[in-house]
């Protein structure tokens, strides 16, 4: 299925690897690590808002930098500018159905028979 020019069974293809990987390379929580080490797990909240984070200063870089060549800067380029707002598009649109696809579960969730 494509939703605006991104393909969801690519994404969801993606997500279920990294989580395969995720498994193999992190032991349960508090259990010893090879270097008997115990590991701890990180929460759904401390990742999600990293990864907002993490958006939130691509589009402002961008938006420095298309700022910076539309004033005349001679340091930033036309391909530079153009390549930071389409990196800032591109991150915004995969935040945008990552909330997507979790009010989806959230629906089916709540829809469920108890």
């Amino acid at each position: 299925m494509s939703i605006g020019g991104i393909d969801t069974g690519r994404i969801e293809a993606m997500v279920a690897q990294l989580r395969a990987a995720a498994a193999q390379a992190t032991p349960a929580a508090g259990a010893p690590s090879p270097t008997g080490q115990t590991t701890s797990r990180v929460s759904f909240e401390s990742v999600l808002k990293s990864s907002l984070d993490q958006v939130n200063a691509v589009q402002q870089q961008s938006s420095q930098l298309a700022q910076r060549f539309a004033m005349g800067d001679g340091t930033v380029s036309l391909s530079d500018a153009m390549i930071s707002l389409q990196k800032s598009s591109i991150a915004f649109q995969q935040t945008v159905q990552v909330r997507n696809k979790l009010v989806a579960a959230y629906q089916e969730i709540m829809n469920m028979g108890v």
